[in-house]
């Protein structure tokens, strides 16, 4: 039920493939690709051509997190480079349920994201077409940033819909995971958890991931 899904934003770079396949050496369940673009989000990262040069080094799912500002315009080109799952962000310039729609017609799965400041109550709406809920536990945009506890109520109130409605989503958090905070999120209802310096940093990956596992398990 609990996945960890590290974020490579906290790894080295210059050995992007084989930090991805260390990932999955160490028991990760999931990649986790954040694409920014310098306009939605105040940073740039990566995009379609550096998730298609490590697909093969690794076969981890790609949890592809796109913070662009016209996501719809991009989903062929994540799908071919090798995504999975591919979130965006409500708060997008592109219709949520057009985009939601291209994202299963292509054969990935849906995730949609809200930032801090918006309210879980704007998700609800597409619950029933979407596979995952990323609630951020950080502003987006930069690795590293304290988590912020606030947002747990907007994860209990998703999560408690979720469960109203009978329906099988994830959620998933993001932003200042550590041994700790992963208790606070599991317990708010969260299941999928994205780890960067925590993970990436640690001095031994595989147990940090697996200690993020039975923390949230606990």
């Amino acid at each position: 039920m609990y996945k960890i899904s590290p974020s490579v934003l906290a790894s080295d770079f210059s050995r992007l493939g084989d930090e991805a396949e260390r990932m999955e050496k160490c028991g990760a369940d999931y990649l986790h690709l954040d694409v920014m673009d310098g306009h939605f989000v105040p940073n740039i990262s990566f995009g379609a051509p550096v998730i298609s040069s490590i697909r093969n080094r690794c076969g981890l799912v790609f949890d592809v997190h796109l913070m662009i500002s016209e996501p719809l315009k991009y989903i062929d080109d994540f799908k071919k480079a090798g995504a999975d799952l591919i979130t965006f962000h409500i708060e997008s310039d592109s219709p949520v349920e057009e985009t939601l729609d291209k994202i299963h017609a292509v054969g990935c799965k849906t995730g949609l994201s809200i930032k801090p400041k918006t309210p879980a109550e704007d998700v609800f709406p597409y619950l029933d077409k979407t596979d995952m809920i990323l609630v951020m536990t950080v502003e987006p945009g930069f690795g590293g940033q304290s988590f912020m506890y606030d947002t747990m109520d907007k994860v209990t109130a998703i999560r408690n819909e979720i469960n109203r409605r009978g329906l099988d989503v994830d959620i998933q958090v993001d932003g200042g995971i550590n041994e700790e905070t992963v208790k606070v999120a599991a317990k708010a209802g969260a299941n999928v958890f994205v780890a960067g310096s925590a993970v990436f940093r640690a001095e031994d990956a595989s147990v940090m991931i697996e200690t993020l596992r039975k923390n949230a398990e606990n």
